[in-house]
């Protein structure tokens, strides 16, 4: 019995890491500050505009009056922690990688011919040193030459572009087929062929090729995982995203060869190489395929095909984290599978985790908000049918004011979601002139289909009996997509004084908006103007997930409106 657990107790910390990388993948991403979409350089391509809406001419950032404002507003300050978090993804990324089978079993190897190269240990850990830093050179420099060839104002693009994001919907199923054991990604054979040969050579050029030759190596393994980190990176908005998301990755991965070599006697507790390798991987597919959909959600928001709603997504996620339990209970089997005798402790917690994770999803397919996926889900608004919403306003799905009601449609309305039964404008220029109408100050929600962050606060914060009623009732609500696709009519377009580019659809006209007005280019952006002066009557804020600390700054700027 006691070597039982001893056995097993050693693979734990595997188990525990994969648990992080899920938690990681699924929560990295929304950040408490705010996302980031740049249009400025990118030419949209223009669709068709709905031929329902209204004609009403545009207004243009130049028209947009620039009075004194009470405090300057300020652009928020997120990419440190922004890095910090796909660092950090990179980082259990690497650790994810250590477990495959193209990595783990080179671990004791490497390290034995490091330690037995010279007769004094010194010089094998310093060998070792090298091979780490090495290896963080290689993948760093991968990193930066994406950077390279894309540009930061692509790579910020990239989130918002309807082509790129069904590229990387694409990508990540070939990943997840590939963990599942369809074919191998691989490089060519003469790239490792080259890389062995050299090294041969003496002194830091030999190290460095070795690493060289393990990264080209495993990269069927890897190769998913880098794919993964650097789509991720790249579509953060952040300059030097896919650099950090490898410098995370390389150190989780180079750091156990330099620790090991330091320690050797440590290689005698690792678990032997085995079947439960290949499981690593398979979980790793679901994982992969899971977080695929949230691109093809993207395009699907972007371009209103409203195909892929929130029930439709939250079905697959259930099945999938379904099927990834049953896998771990050893009822699902692929064909490079070992035979599972009985099933392990660790992987008995780790079904655990996963089916209740499925089975908390399930209330979601009649409207029940998931706070903790909401940021990843589609809008709360695309589904079809929703017991939640309603229950917010006491079962009235009208989201008139109890003040002055607005009946009449709105402008653009008909292209998008409108969160928890509200009915706000989408056109700066027609919220401005009922506000005045109404003699109430104004919301503008700076927002986007592929801000999770907005999403979020939709989902956690706008549903709060404190914020809701000063949201519907005491303001007037203009929603701005700056990611929009949906084409400007030709009379609309204009060349944009702030970008000089021109302006050819609803999202490049939010976004020129936000920019020239605002000089930033942050989601969610909260700005709370008076509509007489179209002055800013406090702040403008990001995403703020404290409840009490959003009404609060709603009810400042309703104080000094009065």
């Amino acid at each position: 019995m006691k070597k039982y657990f001893k056995n097993h107790l050693k693979k734990l910390p595997v188990f525990l890491a994969l648990f992080c990388l899920l938690s990681v993948s699924a929560y990295a991403a929304p950040s408490p500050q705010t996302d980031s979409v740049s249009t400025a350089g990118v030419q949209f391509t223009p669709i068709a505009a709905d031929t329902t809406v209204t004609t009403n001419a545009a207004v243009k950032p130049q028209e947009v009056k620039k009075l004194p404002v009470n405090h300057q507003p300020s652009t928020p300050a997120k990419a440190p922690l922004s890095l910090w978090t796909i660092f950090i993804a990179g980082f259990i990324g690497g650790l994810a990688a250590l477990l495959l089978p193209c990595i783990f079993p080179m671990l004791p190897l490497t390290v034995g011919f490091f330690t037995k190269r010279h007769s004094n240990p010194k010089k094998g850990i310093l060998d070792a040193a090298i091979y780490g830093l090495s290896i963080i050179l290689i993948y760093v420099g991968l990193g930066m030459l994406i950077t390279i060839i894309f540009g930061a104002d692509a790579l910020n693009a990239l989130s918002t572009n309807g082509i790129f994001n069904f590229v990387f919907f694409l990508l990540l199923v070939a990943f997840a087929a590939s963990f599942f054991g369809a074919f191998e990604i691989t490089l060519p054979n003469k790239w490792a062929n080259k890389a062995e040969e050299n090294t041969e050579r003496k002194g830091f050029a030999g190290i460095f090729f070795m690493a060289a030759a393990l990264a080209l190596v495993s990269f069927s393994c890897t190769g998913p995982i880098i794919g993964t980190l650097l789509v991720q990176a790249a579509t953060s908005g952040a300059r030097l995203g896919p650099a950090v998301g490898m410098l995370g990755f390389s150190i989780a991965l180079s750091f156990p060869f330099v620790l090991f070599a330091l320690f050797p006697s440590w290689l005698n507790n690792l678990p032997k190489s085995g079947g439960w390798l290949n499981s690593v991987k398979v979980f790793l597919g679901f994982l992969e395929l899971a977080l695929s959909l949230k691109f093809l959600s993207n395009v699907d928001l972007t371009y209103h095909w409203h195909l892929f709603d929130r029930e439709v997504f939250l079905v697959l996620w259930i099945v999938i984290a379904a099927l990834t339990g049953f896998y771990l209970l050893g009822k699902l089997k692929f064909g490079h599978d070992s035979d599972v005798a009985y099933v392990s402790v660790p992987r008995l917690f780790l079904a655990i985790i996963v089916l209740s994770f499925s089975v908390y999803m399930v209330p979601g397919l009649w409207g029940a908000p998931l706070k903790s996926i909401a940021a990843f889900l589609p809008p709360q608004s695309s589904q079809d049918f929703d017991l939640y919403t309603p229950t917010l306003s006491g079962g009235n799905n009208t989201a008139a004011s109890s003040v002055s009601a607005d009946l009449t449609p709105h402008k653009y309305a008909n292209l998008f979601d409108k969160p928890l039964n509200l009915n706000p404008f989408f056109d700066y220029k027609e919220g401005i002139a009922y506000a005045q109408k109404v003699h109430k100050p104004v919301i503008i929600d700076f927002t986007g289909h592929a801000c999770v962050n907005c999403r979020k606060m939709e989902a956690t914060v706008w549903p709060d009996k404190k914020v809701l009623p000063l949201i519907k009732d005491s303001y007037v609500l203009i929603q701005l997509y700056v990611d929009d696709k949906t084409g400007l009519p030709a009379n609309e377009q204009y060349v944009s004084s702030f970008s000089h580019r021109k302006v050819t659809n609803i999202g490049a006209l939010n976004s020129d908006i936000q920019a020239t007005r605002f000089n930033t280019n942050s989601q969610p952006y909260y700005v709370l103007l008076n509509p007489v002066t179209e002055s800013v009557l406090v702040t403008p804020e990001g995403a703020d997930y404290d409840t009490s600390s959003f009404a609060k700054y709603l009810q400042s700027g309703l104080n000094l409106f009065k």
